[in-house]
C-alpha cells in the first residue's frame, strides 16, 4: 500500500504493480515469460558459442551477429529476474537509486540493438554495392571506432534522461504500473514540471533509433537499387535472401519499438495490462526471436549447430564463409 505524502515529501522507494488486472493470476504468468527467457538465454548462448569457437565464422558479418547475441543475452538480465520475483514471490519494491540504475542499463543495452542493426545494414551495403573495397571499409578498426562513437552517443543521451529523472520530486504516487523502471513510467509520477524530461526523451528517440533507422533505410534503398540492376539472377536471389534475414529482424525490432512508443502516447485509452505487455515484449521478444531467425536462416550457423548437436567435427572447407543461402 502506498502512503499519502506529507507536505513536500518526495518518495524514495517505489512499488512495481505489473498486470494489475491479473493480480490473482501472476504465478501463472510466470510460465510464458520464463519460457521466453529460457529461449533467449539458450539460443543466444548457442549462437555466441558457435561463432566464437568456429574460425570459419570469424568475419565481419558474423561478428555483428555475435554482438547482437551478446546484447540479446544481456538485455533480459537487466529486468527479467526482478519481474520473476514480482510474479512468483510478490517482491516488488525498489529504491529510487536502484530504479535509476535499472533505467540506465535497460535503455543503454536496448539502444545497442539499434546500433548493431544499423552496422549490419552498412555491412551489407558495402558488401553488395562496393564489394572490391569491402575489406578496406569493414574491418576491426572500423568496427572499433564506430562502436566507441555510438557508445559515447548513447551513454551521454541516456545519462541525461536518467539524471533529469532523478532530479524530480515524486509526490503523486510511489506505484509504478510496470515490471521495471521505464523512463516515462517513472516521470509520470512526478509532481513538478516534466517538460525538460519529455523533450530529452524525444531527442534521445530521434538521435538513437531515429537516426539509426534513417541510415538503415538509406543502406537498403541503395542495396535494392544495386540488386535490381544486377544481371545475374542467382546473385540477385542470394542478395535478397541475405538482406531478407536482416530485414526480418529489423522489422520486428522497430515495429515493437513503435508500438511501445505509441502505447505511451495513447495510454489513457489503453488498458494498463496491454501497455505493460507491449513494453515487455519490446525488450524480451527480439531476444528470443533473433537467435532463432539467425540460426534457421543463416546456413553456416545452422550447419555448425547441427554438426555440434550430432557430435561431428566440422570441415571448414565445406562451408563458404560470409554467404547466407537457404
Amino acid at each position: 500500500m502506498q502512503e499519502k505524502p506529507v507536505g513536500n515529501h518526495s518518495y524514495t522507494d517505489f512499488i512495481f504493480i505489473g498486470f494489475p488486472g491479473f493480480s490473482e493470476y501472476k504465478p501463472y504468468l510466470f510460465i510464458p515469460f520464463f519460457l521466453m527467457f529460457l529461449v533467449a538465454v539458450v539460443g543466444n548462448s548457442v549462437i555466441i558459442f558457435v561463432i566464437k569457437t568456429q574460425t570459419s565464422l570469424h568475419s565481419p558479418m558474423y561478428f555483428l551477429i555475435f554482438a547482437i547475441a551478446i546484447v540479446d543475452l544481456s538485455a533480459p538480465i537487466t529486468f527479467v529476474p526482478n519481474m520473476f520475483l514480482n510474479l512468483v514471490l510478490n517482491l516488488n519494491g525498489i529504491s529510487l537509486y536502484g530504479c535509476l540504475v535499472q533505467m540506465f542499463f535497460v535503455h543503454l543495452i536496448s539502444s545497442f540493438e539499434s546500433i548493431i542493426l544499423m552496422m549490419m545494414a552498412l555491412d551489407r551495403y558495402v558488401a553488395i554495392c562496393n564489394p572490391l573495397r569491402y575489406n578496406d571499409y569493414m574491418n576491426s578498426s572500423t568496427f572499433y571506432k564506430l562502436s566507441v562513437a555510438f557508445l559515447i552517443r548513447s551513454g551521454l543521451l541516456i545519462s541525461a534522461i536518467v539524471i533529469l529523472a532523478g532530479s524530480l520530486s515524486f509526490c503523486f504516487s510511489n506505484v509504478i504500473e510496470h515490471f521495471y523502471c521505464e523512463h516515462m513510467a517513472l516521470v509520470g509520477l512526478a509532481c513538478g514540471e516534466t517538460t525538460k524530461n519529455s523533450i530529452m526523451g524525444l531527442l534521445t528517440i530521434f538521435c538513437i533509433p531515429g537516426i539509426d533507422l534513417l541510415c538503415i533505410c538509406y543502406s537498403y534503398i541503395n542495396i535494392f537499387c544495386a540488386v535490381l540492376k544486377s544481371a545475374s539472377g542467382k546473385a540477385r536471389q542470394k542478395a535478397v535472401h541475405t538482406c531478407g534475414t536482416h530485414l526480418i529482424v529489423i522489422l520486428v525490432t522497430y515495429l515493437l519499438a513503435l508500438c511501445s512508443y505509441l502505447a505511451y502516447r495513447i495510454r489513457n485509452s489503453m488498458s494498463p495490462d496491454v501497455h505493460i505487455l507491449i513494453s515487455i515484449l519490446y525488450l524480451l521478444f527480439p531476444c528470443c526471436f533473433n537467435p532463432i531467425i539467425y540460426g534457421v536462416r543463416t546456413k553456416e550457423i545452422r550447419e555448425h549447430i547441427l554438426k555440434m548437436v550430432k557430435g561431428k567435427k566440422i570441415d571448414p572447407e565445406n562451408i563458404k564463409v560470409a554467404s547466407i543461402t537457404r
